[in-house]
């Protein structure tokens, strides 16, 4: 069937065929035009639109001359091309498809269109080798401009002390500076003295009086988190910063001296490939790396915070749906440190994202790139349901990956934020200003699908689940994390960190077939964990994971309740490989048919005393040779405390340990015990060889050395 609707305000006929109406936006095209045509006519009268506002605004006008409209597919198919946008795009409920009838935004077939947030530097001139134009955005009051790309990379902002090594890689020791122990003050109305969350004493010769000193920011590392930054007075003889706000935490609470370095000043300007911002001057300035001239690369400021915002209205229940968007990049993002500063207690929660959705149901991401921003790549927030997220690259990331719910229980049934799902995703790159983002973060939401990724090189979790401290009632249950691949993080910057991490009551989540290794953490400050059950998990399930090359354990559990830890292979922590650290009147895990393989360390760490837990049916080896202690018990004395009856010492027969491969020979002693083994061939990407090969090939930051 095919009908026209004549528009008479714009005088343009649309066509819809097949009972779906098509629109064309192009980067030559014109908001103005019928949007009926991919490309202009010969008389220049009528094309494309030129933008992806543009479509919405053209599908809302024809609907309100023709409801009928409202029940037909619609496909807004977007020419390859830049999009230079200066604000995100806003999908409203009056924007949504019907179940069987979305309203579809692709790229045109074959084409890469680019929704660019960016603006291009030209304008160079170059004084003493070093590049230098003019940017009035760097006199903003709310400290616009927080990143810099040369053809697509993410240079350095100029710092002190240097890096040893480039682009944020695994920092050693000469990468910082250290405090030099707590500034204590007096708590108000009491004499009790506390240390200091604003005021922060560095050590002789670190910090001087630069010129730019208000300019900068101080990076300072807790134990799971790090604060940043800016400098409200210097007290030089008593060597005393006191910053504009203060950190969650108070400095020097685990470590009196705690690391930190100083960024985005701009008397350390001195290396290649490093840039810093004259804000009372309003420019930019570059040291160019070997071969740069301003006429052979691209150099790119971020502008826009977000692109695409989904804002549904859970409070009057009315939402955005069954809206999809396929083949759409997004690039050059912000979400710069403020005059303020910035400090979260966990996760970099406080930090949006460059997608993000209020009440969006049955919406979807397919094909999509989000890459260049300043903070997290997607967030399915309040009353968000039965989303998908697929085949998408999430890469160079300011702070995390995908977030999904809110840090707090729902409001109404409406606020609720279950069943979405993120199946195939490459996420690779994040925390590169707010280092202690994840990977994938589920707040207060449950039945969500975490499929079939991979996730790698941020300097955090790679996946946290729920986020209750303790045994109360929560709103985050029946999650799925199945097959993912979790690799290379921590880069040995942060720790209390978890491959997977989980926090509170969650009856029905699994965690199961994922491959997670090279988890490390700061070697300084324990907590590099695979798999890491914190405060209050409670009825998870852990089974058929592979864990590898971590810093501190294969698994741990801070406290938590009746966990199962079923059928895994937990091998190579460079300390303890199984640690439990609370004593508690319940059972705190059942702990079966799992290898545990090593070489350095103990087997058990932290505290096993008071026997409520449950180890059976396991195979433990030691490949240096020495004999196994259980908490300072032999193998036989353990037995008789009642555990590991039925397990063994033994060595399972790994194909090729030294390579990491775990395939298990026929004859292996483990599956007397009911050992299942575990196949890795399903875990990570999947699809066409192009896809795949987008994280193998990927530009990774190296691991730190192990100790």
């Amino acid at each position: 069937m095919r009908y026209v609707i004549l528009i008479v305000s714009a005088m343009a006929v649309v066509s819809v065929q097949g009972e779906s109406l098509e629109l064309y936006v192009s980067p030559d095209g014109n908001d103005a035009w019928s949007g009926a045509q991919a490309e202009a006519d010969t008389a220049g009268a009528d094309g494309p639109l030129a933008t992806i506002a543009g479509a919405r605004n053209r599908l809302r006008r024809l609907r309100a001359a023709d409801e009928s409209l409202v029940g037909a597919p619609v496909k807004i198919l977007v020419r390859g091309g830049v999009y230079f946008i200066t604000e995100p795009i806003v999908f409203e409920p009056e924007d949504s498809g019907r179940e069987g009838a979305p309203v579809v935004y692709a790229a045109y077939p074959g084409e890469t269109p680019v929704l660019h947030g960016g603006r291009v530097i030209t304008d160079w001139r170059v004084e003493n080798g070093v590049w230098i134009a003019d940017v009035h955005e760097a006199k903003s009051k709310d400290y616009a401009v927080g990143a810099f790309w040369v053809n697509g990379e993410r240079r350095d902002p100029a710092r002190f002390p240097k890096a040893t090594h480039t682009a944020g890689d695994y920092p050693e020791d000469s990468d910082f500076f250290y405090a030099d122990g707590p500034v204590m003050e007096k708590k108000p109305d009491s004499d009790e003295e506390v240390k200091s969350n604003t005021q922060f004493r560095f050590r002789e010769g670190d910090v001087k009086q630069w010129k730019h000193l208000d300019a900068a920011v101080f990076v300072i590392f807790h134990s799971w988190a790090t604060s940043l930054h800016r400098v409200k007075t210097i007290d030089m003889e008593n060597r005393i910063l006191e910053f504009t706000g203060a950190a969650r935490w108070p400095f020097t609470r685990w470590k009196n001296d705690q690391w930190y370095f100083v960024e985005h000043l701009l008397d350390a300007l001195e290396q290649p490939g490093e840039w810093c911002l004259n804000r009372g001057e309003g420019t930019l300035h570059y040291i160019p790396m070997p071969g740069e001239t301003p006429d052979t690369v691209e150099t790119v400021i971020p502008l826009t915070r977000q692109f695409i915002l989904l804002n549904g209205n859970p409070d009057a229940e009315q939402f955005a749906s069954h809206l999809h968007f396929k083949g759409l990049n997004m690039r050059y993002g912000d979400w710069p440190v403020g005059a303020a500063g910035h400090s979260d207690g966990q996760a970099e929660t406080s930090v949006e994202a460059a997608a993000q959705m209020v009440g969006a149901r049955h919406c979807r991401f397919e094909d999509c790139e989000i890459a260049h921003v300043g903070g997290y790549g997607v967030w399915f927030r309040a009353g968000s349901q039965h989303n998908l997220m697929q085949r998408c690259a999430l890469l160079d990331l300011g702070a995390g990956g995908v977030r999904i719910g809110e840090g707090g229980d729902p409001a109404t049934p409406a606020h609720i934020t279950s069943n979405n799902t993120v199946d195939n995703c490459f996420l690779h790159d994040g925390g590169r200003v707010y280092r202690s983002a994840v990977g994938v973060w589920i707040g207060r939401s449950s039945h969500n699908t975490i499929s079939r990724n991979e996730i790698c090189d941020f300097r955090y979790s790679g996946v946290s689940v729920g986020w209750s401290w303790g045994y109360a009632d929560s709103s985050a249950n029946h999650n799925i994390i199945e097959y993912n691949h979790i690799h290379n993080l921590g880069k040995g910057q942060l720790s209390d960190m978890g491959g997977i991490y989980t926090l509170g009551v969650s009856p029905g989540t699994v965690l199961r077939n994922n491959y997670i290794h090279d988890i490390l953490s700061n070697p300084k400050v324990s907590g590099g964990w695979g798999l890491y059950t914190d405060e209050g998990s409670t009825d998870i399930l852990l089974t058929h994971n592979v864990v590898h090359n971590t810093r501190t354990g294969g698994f741990h559990q801070h406290y938590g309740k009746e966990n199962r830890v079923v059928n895994n292979i937990l091998a190579f922590s460079q300390r303890d490989q199984l640690i439990r650290s609370r004593e508690e009147e319940h059972i705190s895990f059942f702990l079966e048919k799992n290898i545990v393989y090593f070489n350095t360390g103990n087997l058990l760490g932290s505290t096993w005393k008071n026997g409520n837990f449950v180890l059976d049916y396991n195979c433990y080896w030691d490949a240096s040779g020495r004999e196994i202690t259980f908490a300072g018990n032999s193998f036989d004395e353990w037995r008789e405390m009642g555990f590991d009856e039925n397990s063994i010492i033994a060595d399972p027969g790994f194909a090729d340990i030294i390579n990491r491969d775990f395939t298990l020979p026929d004859d292996s002693p483990v599956f007397a015990l009911g050992f299942e083994p575990i196949d890795l061939s399903g875990v990570g990407l999947y699809g066409d060889e192009a896809w795949t090969a987008r994280a193998k090939n990927a530009k990774r930051m190296p691991a730190p050395p192990v100790e």
